[in-house]
């Protein structure tokens, strides 16, 4: 008897040879792949240590008000990154029409939503807190419809205040 459960023996000549190189590629692209799916899922998406920070710290409070966590959209993150880069280029702090930077970028709603920041020395908890602590940013922070995000924080001089984070998070769902 062969130890083949139940299959005939390979020939010589069979495809042996080849299904192992292919498998073994096959291995080798998994551990390659498995190594680099180790990365933070948020920074492999593009996102600076800054903004990874918060979207973990943002999604811990969600989860502990028994929300999904939100994901990135990268329609969001350029409306995001581009708002706060807009508002240090010109030194001004508004939120201007949210869904008219987000639709412009190629992002679906129906519904969209924005928390701003700004300070020196800020944290990502920091950032969070603030938002928590304002009824109308809590809001858009806690509202279960927010499945997707986008955000964008750029360093720099903020209306005299050197080292400054400006920080823009745009919200989409329902």
């Amino acid at each position: 008897m062969y130890p083949f459960w139940g299959r005939r023996p390979l020939k010589a000549d069979s495809r042996l040879p080849r299904t192992l190189i292919k498998n073994k590629t096959l291995i080798a692209f998994l551990a390659v792949f498995a190594l680099l799916g180790s990365a933070s899922a948020a920074q492999a998406r593009g996102l600076n240590s800054s903004e990874a920070s918060l979207l973990q710290t943002m999604n811990a409070v969600r989860t502990g008000h028994g929300l999904a966590p939100l994901r990135l959209d990268v329609h969001l993150l350029r409306a995001a990154r581009g708002h706060s880069a807009d508002m240090m280029r010109r030194q001004y702090f508004a939120h201007g029409s949210v869904a008219a930077r987000a639709l412009a970028q190629s992002a679906r709603g129906p519904i969209f939503g924005e928390d701003l920041a700004w300070g020196t020395g800020v944290t990502a908890q920091w950032v969070v807190n603030q938002w928590l602590a304002s009824p109308m940013h809590r809001a858009v922070l806690l509202r279960p419809g927010f499945r997707r995000l986008g955000l964008g924080i750029t360093f720099g001089t903020f209306v005299g205040h050197g080292g400054a984070a400006v920080v823009t998070a745009d919200f989409a769902g329902r």
